[in-house]
């Protein structure tokens, strides 16, 4: 993951300046499920034997027994550390995404792929039981993390400025499949995708925090000044001329944050699983339906993650000439896991289970000058079943304000207030609250900071 992470901070760069248009693939698309097939499992069998030499942990030793053994089950609940089963098993699952979509497979097509081969590493890649928290982290969020990094990795390129050999390493990073596959079968599987020339935007933040707020018990250490890198790309923004919104990800809005602290801080992905757009007058146009999500948020007091559908709505308004405001809104329900920040507990804190998920996103554009972002994330884990495991209530907000100074380049603040309230059998309830203040510089894709302009402007 973190060679994708490293290829996003280098292509807002090339966004900055025009691009130019994708090269003609061939007429007849093709495909093939066989070619994914064999990479799955050979990535399975060599990550399988690489962790049985080199981890120190007898999980891997798998046997024939072993594989009789997981397939008549059953199915369990681990307590593997949570960046492991929360972060690397869904990576692990946009690999085999990316395998799919770059041998020519459809959204649907590749997503089933990626649930198969979840289920097979769960089966024939450890000895240990399978895991039903696994196999949905990897399994299901795999394809809502895999196909945000296979479509980065195409837009790299098709519509990057930057020289062909760094366009296909770049592309190689954030999606490993594609660049395989591209160089073991050149071009045969390029015409299967086309963008259909979306509206993007990309920026990058990059600079210091320091904790204005914090309260808590339970984090083992704490750092209360940090550097941090911010990365965010929204993909296929409403009020595009002719763009339509038939496939799933047609939009999508991807963000990582990584910290000095804890290394990568924030992951999340939400993308129009199905939908279509609408308009509302002349200065409102807006995209809705079922939305499909991927949050990680791991401040250094508390750990979430959440795979989530979602209802909900994104949208631009022009509110004046110059002012411009698009936001979203998402309702939904999901699996979610939440412990504290000391990792794997005694004590039951280390929850999976069903949860509610809300999310609000808003931008305010003031043409070309400045932009302030709002972002604000809601998952309640246990609240649903009301089980005597315990809950946790968890709250997100991310406020930004960006001033351009010159092109690309600005400057901005931003204050993040994370919060949770829990309460487990046996124990107190604990609350735990964050807050940190930040100074950072900008390097953003447009300098209209992402706003659509579709209005006739021929008579002014």
């Amino acid at each position: 993951m973190a060679w994708a992470l490293a290829a996003l901070i280098a292509t807002p760069i090339a966004w900055a300046q025009p691009a130019p248009a994708p090269e003609p693939g061939v007429e007849e698309a093709d495909k093939s499920f066989a070619i994914p097939a064999l990479e799955i499992v050979g990535f399975d069998f060599l990550l399988s034997n690489y962790n049985r030499r080199y981890s120190g942990s007898q999980d891997y030793d798998v046997s024939l027994s072993s594989i009789k053994r997981n397939l008549r089950g059953p199915w369990v609940v681990d307590n593997d550390p949570f960046e492991v089963n929360q972060f690397l098993h869904p990576y692990q699952g946009s690999l085999y995404h990316g395998a799919g979509r770059a041998s020519g497979l459809s959204y649907w097509e590749a997503a089933a792929l990626t649930f198969a081969g979840s289920a097979w590493w769960e089966i024939t890649g450890e000895k240990t039981p399978p895991s039903r928290n696994d196999q949905i982290a990897s399994g299901i969020a795999g394809s809502f993390l895999g196909e945000p990094l296979f479509r980065i990795s195409r837009l790299i390129l098709d519509r990057s400025d930057l020289p062909y050999a760094w366009r296909n390493g770049l592309a190689t990073l954030v999606s490993p499949a594609v660049g395989l596959n591209r160089w073991l079968f050149d071009r045969r599987f390029e015409s299967a995708f086309a963008d259909h020339n979306p509206a993007y935007y990309g920026r990058m933040h990059l600079g210091i925090a320091r904790s204005s707020q914090p309260d808590f018990n339970t984090a083992q250490h704490f750092d209360r000044n940090i550097g941090e890198l911010d990365l965010a790309l929204d993909y296929g923004l409403p009020g595009q001329a002719d763009y339509t919104y038939r496939r799933p990800f047609d939009y999508f809005s991807i963000q990582a944050q990584l910290s000095s602290a804890n290394a990568v801080e924030t992951l999340s992905t939400r993308g129009l699983l199905w939908g279509t757009d609408y308009a509302a007058g002349d200065t409102y146009r807006g995209i809705w339906g079922l939305y499909a999500n991927y949050d990680y948020l791991a401040p250094q007091i508390f750990h979430v993650s959440t795979t989530s559908l979602s209802l909900g709505t994104t949208g631009q308004w022009w509110a004046t000439k110059e002012l411009a405001v698009q936001g979203t809104v998402l309702a939904g329900m999901g699996y979610s896991a939440a412990n504290t920040a000391r990792g794997v507990s005694d004590n039951g804190e280390y929850h999976y289970g069903p949860a509610s998920r809300g999310a609000l996103a808003l931008r305010v554009i003031d043409d070309t000058r400045a932009a302030l972002d709002v972002i604000a994330t809601v998952v309640s884990v246990g609240r649903i079943t009301r089980r005597p495991a315990g809950r946790d209530d968890i709250t997100r907000v991310d406020t930004a304000f960006t001033w351009r100074l010159q092109g690309p380049h600005a400057i901005g603040i931003s204050y993040v207030w994370s919060h949770r309230s829990a309460s487990f059998p046996g124990t107190d309830g604990r609350r735990q609250s964050l807050g940190k203040v930040g100074l950072y510089y900008a390097l953003l894709g447009q300098q209209s900071f992402g706003a659509v302009d579709w209005r006739d402007h021929s008579a002014e």
